[in-house]
């Protein structure tokens, strides 16, 4: 079971509308979906929101450190309410997955993302949940810090939003723990539209 969602980004209305807070962007979703309202607690350095459910609370977390000290508040969270790595799930941005693509995953590495090594090293664990949101990568290396703090183009933002939606049909399933039927649903390919048939062949002229 899920206690903790994590959304990564970096706090503040500069940063909001900028690829590396595809993280931030999911949790808002998450908590419009419940009726949650994030409001700051200084004491975990984060923007938090408590839902109560039938299997005990459920935290929303987005930290307030800059992207790279994320793991403060999500290991001083943890610590307190003593949530394990495996019932914590973190959403962020992907460079290596294209905007609408979203993949999840436990553990592994950090692949240069500079907030799940801060958790990894806060936490003593890589063992929790990955929601890698595809944002794109810039196509070379040295760009990469420039392209995340830059906002996406307009089609870019439509396709990451429409792929946060789809991920909430999946909600239920994730904090279940029911990975694995959530994970088809969030890789599953939306269906390909039918093509119209085609008009029936017009009647032949009549012969004068």
């Amino acid at each position: 079971m899920i206690r903790l969602l994590v959304g990564l980004g970096n706090p503040g209305p500069d940063y909001e509308p900028t690829r590396h807070n595809a993280g931030f962007w999911w949790v808002g979703a998450v908590a419009r979906k419940l009726g949650a309202t994030l409001a700051p607690e200084r004491g975990h350095q984060a923007m938090l929101a408590r839902v109560n459910r039938a299997g005990g609370p459920l935290w929303l977390l987005e930290p307030q450190t800059y992207m790279n000290l994320s793991g403060r508040s999500v290991a001083s969270l943890a610590r307190f309410y003593k949530i394990a790595p495996q019932e914590i799930l973190v959403a962020h941005d992907e460079l290596d997955l294209m905007p609408g693509q979203v993949k999840l995953k436990l553990g592994g590495g950090h692949a240069g993302h500079n907030g799940l090594r801060d958790i990894v090293a806060q936490l003593g664990s890589a063992d929790f949940w990955r929601l890698r949101l595809g944002i794109g990568h810039p196509g070379v290396k040295s760009e990469v810090v420039h392209y995340v703090l830059k906002k996406p183009a307009p089609e870019q933002r439509e396709a990451i939003e429409q792929c946060i939606a789809r991920t909430l049909d999946a909600l239920d399933l994730l904090l279940a723990g029911d990975m694995e039927r959530a994970t088809m649903t969030l890789h599953a390919k939306p269906a390909r539209p039918k093509l119209p048939r085609p008009d029936a062949a017009p009647p032949a002229a009549a012969t004068p």
